[in-house]
């Protein structure tokens, strides 16, 4: 870890406020919420964007999860796969759909719809360059998926590259309850 963590017992107010918020949600304090506690403005922006990414919108809650266990494995974020594997199940996501996120696997997988495979197109897009998304994958997006989708799929993939970035950089480590859970999505090194 690189800053230690704002504990409760040692939080103003203002963290202790975005601290229940996320506790009640998440069921527990999880350590990303905890670095915030240095600076508990943001903490509390974090926490009310995260709820409010994390639930069924103009893209339900699976798909966004989908499109955030591939953008957080890219980035080879240990935490955030680990964290976001536990979100997939309790969601009923299929560990054989979750399995075949990684590499390249997901474009001829029967787990995929074609909108999925899209959308799982353009989170490595953006990994590799924002800038140069291909006119046939907006093509595929359309056939697909309407505007607001897309925008939705578009800030989900963006924000949890920025929140995988943001808690590898600060040394964020899994909570102790994931003691020994290898994540099913390869990580870094993993083999």
């Amino acid at each position: 870890m690189s800053v230690s963590y704002v504990e409760r017992e040692q939080a103003n107010a203002e963290t202790i406020a975005f601290y229940d918020k996320a506790e009640d949600r998440f069921q527990a304090l999880l350590n990303i919420f905890k670095v915030f506690g240095h600076q508990p403005e943001y903490g509390t922006v974090f926490t009310d964007m995260i709820m409010a990414i994390l639930k069924d919108g103009v893209i339900d809650w699976q798909t966004k999860e989908l499109l955030i266990l591939k953008a957080t494995q890219r980035n080879q974020c240990q935490y955030c796969v680990v964290q976001h594997e536990r979100v997939s199940d309790m969601l009923g996501i299929a560990p054989e759909k979750v399995a075949d996120i990684d590499g390249d696997k997901y474009q001829s997988s029967p787990h995929f719809t074609e909108g999925e495979k899209a959308l799982l197109d353009l989170t490595v897009q953006i990994g590799d360059d924002a800038n140069r998304v291909s006119s046939e994958l907006w093509e595929r997006l359309h056939a697909n998926w309407s505007e607001p989708q897309i925008v939705d799929a578009v800030f989900v993939i963006t924000i949890y590259i920025a929140v995988s970035k943001f808690g590898d950089a600060l040394g964020v480590e899994l909570e102790s309850m994931f003691d020994g859970i290898e994540p099913q999505l390869k990580v870094g090194g993993q083999i």
